[in-house]
């Protein structure tokens, strides 16, 4: 998330403009905030936070990540976190105006399914796929890149914007409770498509977590139950894999380690001999002469 884009919490709890405010937020050691109501909608988009969680009436509703909640007006709720917590409070806030949300209506009803879902069942936290939340996810920064920047087309674009994100929002929880999905699996399977397209830059749990807006543990989990082995360890053998490839096929030894992610040669020689059994050199020498036998 780009620094410029985050904004200092407020406890301003009324709206500037007339039809909506878009923020985000990553904060620590947040002062608790009491019980509160709005006249407009307030969407919000949990990223990532200790104990969070958000209190309406009496009731009090973790927040995990990949939450989609929409607090109606006037009900009363207040958000909820460790203040104690070093890890930061990472979230969207969407406000939209009464107003601004009968015109969309008016214009077409799928703008209202998610006000609807709220109104009728009480329900407020809406989870949805990590795939679908991330697509909500780029339409949030992508109005929050277009409000921050002054680019020819701007209103136009922020309008587009706003439409797009509002209903995305409510697309995502239609499908969400109109068929079934493999959460984890989607997520897997994005990840090693990720890797291995990135196997030459930082491929972290602190990167990959930032990049696909899911926690570190999450990760984590999501690759020792899926194929029984730490992300580390999956990026090593990837990198040894590509390295060995493009060692064969005629690529220095001293270029190919560095083109996939290796920044120490010894390191890089100590892993391919544990994998390979042989070092780098050798085991290239061995396939040239082998291939010079088999012609």
């Amino acid at each position: 998330m780009k620094a410029e884009l985050r904004t200092a919490f407020q406890t301003r709890q009324y709206m500037l403009s007339k039809d909506f405010e878009i923020y985000y937020y990553a904060d620590v050691h947040l002062r608790p905030v009491p019980l509160h109501e709005h006249s407009y909608y307030e969407f919000y988009l949990f990223l990532e936070g200790e104990d969070a969680a958000i209190e309406i009436g009496d009731k009090r509703l973790p927040l995990t990540y990949g939450t989609i909640a929409l607090i109606p007006p006037g009900v009363q709720h207040r958000s909820i976190t460790s203040p104690l917590s070093d890890v930061p409070y990472r979230r969207f806030v969407f406000w939209v105006s009464t107003a601004f949300a009968q015109s969309l209506v008016q214009r077409s009803a799928d703008y209202g399914y998610l006000m609807q879902q709220a109104a009728v069942t009480k329900n407020y936290l809406f989870p949805v796929s990590v795939g679908r939340f991330s697509l909500v996810l780029s339409k949030a920064i992508r109005l929050l890149t277009e409000l921050h920047e002054n680019r020819y087309g701007r209103e136009s674009a922020v309008a587009l914007c706003v439409d797009d994100l509002i209903l995305s929002m409510n697309r995502c929880v239609y499908e969400e409770n109109h068929e079934e999905t493999d959460d984890a699996k989607d997520l897997f399977q994005n990840l090693v498509l990720y890797i291995d397209g990135h196997l030459d830059e930082d491929l972290s749990l602190e990167t990959l977590s930032e990049r696909f807006y899911v926690s570190r543990s999450h990760i984590a989990h999501t690759f020792s139950d899926t194929i029984g082995i730490p992300l580390h360890q999956y990026v090593l053998k990837k990198r040894l894999e590509a390295a060995r490839s493009s060692i064969l096929s005629g690529t220095p030894v001293t270029k190919a380690f560095q083109s996939f992610g290796f920044t120490d040669y010894s390191a890089f020689y100590r892993a391919f001999r544990k994998e390979y059994g042989q070092g780098p050199k050798e085991y290239a020498r061995l396939y040239s002469a082998q291939a010079g036998k088999d012609s």
